[in-house]
Formats: C-alpha cells, sequence, structure tokens
C-alpha cells in the first residue's frame, strides 16, 4: 500500500533518520521525500511518500510512530494513497474554474471525492447534474446570511468534507466559517500590477495599458484575499489585444492557478507557515500517475 506522511514540528537534530528508520524497520520503501527547515521561525516540514512492502496496516503505522511522534512534539498525519480526499466546490456566476476542476477530475487529472456543488445562483445546476453530483443552491442576502452559511455547514459536515474549493463564489465568508475552517478552504482571485478592484477588473487593467496580469490561489482567511498564498502565475499582454482578451486570458490563468493549488492540497505537499506556506513540489510522474488513478 502507497502511503503519505507529513510531519510539523520544531526544528532539531535527528527527525529525518528518526522517520527514516522507523520506515526501514517495518519494511516500508520511501519512494519520495521532501523537507524544508525554516532558519526563521524554527519549524521543520517533512512530507514522505513510501510503500509499505510488508503489508502493515495505516492503524500499525500510526500506532508504532507516536513515539516519535511524541519525542519530537511533532504535528503527524499519515494518509494512503488509494483514499481520496473528499472536496466540496462552491461557484456563484463565473465558470471557468467549475468547468476545468470538473474536467480533471472527469479524466482523474484531480483525484478528489466531489462531494457536493454549492451555488447562490442556478446557472449551473444542469452542469453539476449531469456529472451525477449533488448540487445546492443556497442563496445569499444579507438577512440570511447565517442562515445561509449554516446550511453550507450543515452539509459539509455531514459528507465529512475536508477541502472547500471556492471556483469563483463571490460571496465574502463570515469570520466564524473562516476559523472554523481554517487551513481549508482554497480561494481564487486575479492579480494586477498595478491592482485594482471593484467591478470589470479587467477593464480597468486594460484602460490602464497593464502589461501583466494573474492569479493568486491562497487560503482564506478573516482577512479578504490575504490568506496564505499557495499558488500564483503570471500571463503577459501586449498592446494589440482587446478588454475581451484580458478576460479571456485571466480567466484562463485563475482556472490553471486554482487546479494547481488544489492538486498540491490533495496530495499534502502544503502546509501552513504562519501567515505563509511551505510547498513542496510534486514527485516525479505523479501527474501522470494521477491520470492513471
Amino acid at each position: 500500500m502507497h502511503f503519505v506522511l507529513t510531519v510539523t514540528c520544531r526544528s532539531t537534530r535527528g527527525i529525518v533518520a528518526a522517520i527514516s528508520g522507523y520506515l526501514a524497520e517495518l519494511g516500508c520503501n520511501i519512494t519520495d521525500s521532501s523537507q524544508f527547515d525554516d532558519l526563521e521561525t524554527g519549524r521543520f516540514f517533512m512530507r514522505v511518500g513510501f510503500v509499505s512492502e510488508e503489508r502493515a496496516t495505516e492503524t500499525d503505522l500510526v500506532e508504532g510512530f507516536r513515539p516519535i511522534a511524541e519525542k519530537f512534539e511533532m504535528t503527524s498525519e499519515l494518509h494512503s494513497k488509494a483514499e481520496r480526499m473528499k472536496v466540496f466546490l462552491m461557484v456563484s456566476r463565473f465558470g471557468h474554474c467549475l468547468n476545468d476542476l470538473l474536467y480533471r477530475w472527469r479524466i482523474g487529472a484531480l483525484p478528489i471525492e466531489i462531494t457536493g456543488v454549492v451555488s447562490n445562483h442556478l446557472d449551473y445546476q444542469k452542469l453539476v447534474v449531469n456529472h451525477d453530483i449533488p448540487f445546492h443552491h443556497i442563496p445569499v442576502t444579507k438577512e440570511n446570511k447565517p442562515r445561509a452559511e449554516a446550511r453550507i455547514m450543515e452539509l459539509v459536515e455531514s459528507t465529512q468534507t475536508e477541502l472547500i474549493v471556492l471556483a469563483r463564489y463571490m460571496q465574502v465568508l463570515s469570520d466564524q466559517m473562516c476559523q472554523q475552517m481554517s487551513g481549508r478552504i482554497i480561494n481564487i482571485h486575479h492579480s494586477f500590477l498595478p491592482s485594482f478592484k471593484g467591478a470589470n477588473p479587467y477593464k480597468q487593467a486594460y484602460q490602464r495599458g497593464v502589461k501583466l496580469i494573474g492569479a493568486t490561489a491562497h487560503y482564506v482567511t478573516a482577512d479578504l484575499d490575504e490568506g496564505p498564498i499557495i499558488e500564483q502565475d503570471t500571463v503577459r499582454i501586449t498592446h494589440a489585444q482587446s478588454a475581451e482578451d484580458y478576460v479571456s486570458l485571466g480567466r484562463d490563468v485563475e482556472a490553471q492557478v486554482l487546479a494547481r493549488a488544489v492538486h498540491a492540497h490533495i496530495h499534502r505537499r502544503t502546509f501552513l507557515n504562519g501567515n505563509r506556506t511551505v510547498v513542496f513540489p510534486p514527485s516525479p510522474g505523479s501527474y501522470a500517475s494521477d491520470r492513471m488513478g
């Protein structure tokens, strides 16, 4: 069986030796390993992929690892690669990110279990239902927002959802929901140099002759669009391109950046590090193996 072990703790000597030695004793073969020692915060982060060749169970591995975790005061998690993370998608009226995620999920490039799609509009109900995914229409107004969020959290809890992806969901989440789901909500938004906010940001960028636009995927916090960044990318624009080109290119990069952020999270490659993140690169061949299911 294939497993992933993630570890966070105070940086000290002997951590890597203890982990690798333990896995070797149980007849496990390490297939990939990434680690980062943050000299500024004194925190250590590690992700280890391995195969249990002697068929040790997940319970055996967790129980056997407990003394090491206690010795180094680790926060650790062990996950079977066969288990797909349960993910909830939320969308409003821009469907490019939703369509992209559904396509990647359908071909196996995003090995997740989609537990449902929530929208405050009905635009994508047919699309979602045609994928045999539960669709939940939850309108949001100023008056009913607390009830709407309570309903969303009921769905998250009843489906044992582990991650919420805001695929251009155009509602600000409450502080309470952000705190309750800390590190488990990913959002996407455009990134301009200079920055434009409010209505029609791509039109504003066109009018200012912006030559570089991009997108940022981040974990959601109570501070709007200021959570720890997971993934970013940019695309160049020339003077010959129209305002419509800005929109099209912007949506493309948004979809790609969000997909990469979700891919990193579901493969346990992301770690919160204060207001920042540690994001380990994908192991060789991981995208190909994902498509194989």
